[in-house]
C-alpha cells in the first residue's frame, strides 16, 4: 500500500515538473511565454517637483487656508536611477505645503498637478519622499486609469520624522479587464498605463489645529515596460 501511494505521488511531481518546463521547442502557444519572462520592470522618474506652479494646493475655505512653494533640498537617503545619474537632469528642489487650519473637524488638502502625468508601461508601484511632521494624518495618491475613472490609493501614515520613502503597489486589472484599475486594453498595445492625478491629505479631526506643513520630493513609479518594447513597428495606427 505504501509503495502504491508513493508511486503516485512521484508521478504527481513528475507531471508538475514536466508542466513548469515545456520540453525545447515545444511550439504550443499556452506554453510559450511564461508570466516571469514577459516582464521589464524598470524605475523611472515621474516627477522631481523642479516647477513652481506646476503642483496646485486645495482645501475647502471653510477649513483653512494652503499654500505650496518649492525649496532648496533633497532626503539624504535619495538615491539616483542610474539611468539618469550622467544626464544632469536638474534635482534641487522640493514641495512644500503649508496648512493653516481654522478649527478642529474632518478636513483634508489636494496637491493636483496642472494636468495629469501619465507612467509609462503598465505601473506596478509607486513611491514618493515625504516629511509628515509626526501627524496622524493620511496620504493618498489619486490615479485615473485607462478608462479615465478616478481612484485612490493610501500610502499611508504621516506619523515619522524627517524624510521617509512611501510605496503603495498597483493593484493589478481584473481578468475581465473592465474591472478595478484597468492599464491595458488587450485589444491595443499602444495604450497602456495610468495617470498621476494628484495627492490627498485626509487629517486627524484631534491635529487639525495651528499650522501643518508637508514636504515632497521624488516621485517615482516601478513600470513594467515588456509591452512597450515589444510593439509591432509595423502595425496600423486607428487614428483616421
Amino acid at each position: 500500500m505504501k509503495r502504491y501511494i508513493f508511486g503516485i505521488a512521484l508521478l504527481l511531481v513528475t507531471g508538475i515538473l514536466f508542466a513548469q518546463n515545456p520540453a525545447v521547442g515545444d511550439t504550443d502557444p499556452s506554453r510559450i511565454g511564461l508570466d516571469a519572462a514577459q516582464q521589464n520592470l524598470k524605475e523611472v522618474s515621474v516627477d522631481k517637483f523642479e516647477h513652481d506652479g506646476y503642483w496646485i494646493p486645495s482645501m475647502s475655505s471653510n477649513a483653512g487656508y494652503v499654500v505650496s512653494r518649492l525649496f532648496e533640498g533633497n532626503p539624504a537617503e535619495k538615491q539616483p536611477i542610474e539611468e539618469e545619474a550622467d544626464l544632469n537632469i536638474p534635482d534641487k528642489y522640493v514641495l512644500g505645503t503649508r496648512v493653516d487650519f481654522l478649527h478642529r473637524g474632518h478636513s483634508s488638502f489636494t496637491l493636483t498637478p496642472r494636468r495629469p502625468i501619465p507612467i509609462e508601461g503598465i505601473t506596478k508601484t509607486v513611491s514618493v519622499w515625504v516629511v509628515g511632521r509626526n501627524y496622524n494624518h493620511e496620504l493618498k495618491l489619486l490615479v485615473q486609469d485607462y478608462f479615465g475613472r478616478s481612484f485612490e490609493l493610501s500610502l499611508g501614515k504621516l506619523n515619522f520624522q524627517g524624510w521617509k520613502k512611501l510605496t503603495v503597489a498597483i493593484p493589478p486589472q481584473a481578468e475581465d479587464g473592465r474591472n478595478g484599475i484597468v492599464q491595458r486594453n488587450y485589444h491595443y498595445n499602444n495604450q497602456l498605463g495610468i495617470k498621476v492625478a494628484g495627492f490627498r491629505v485626509d487629517c486627524d479631526p484631534s491635529e487639525t489645529v495651528g499650522t501643518y506643513y508637508l514636504y515632497l520630493d521624488d516621485l517615482r513609479a516601478v513600470t513594467d515596460l515588456f509591452a512597450e518594447d515589444s510593439r509591432d513597428p509595423d502595425d496600423m495606427l486607428d487614428s483616421w
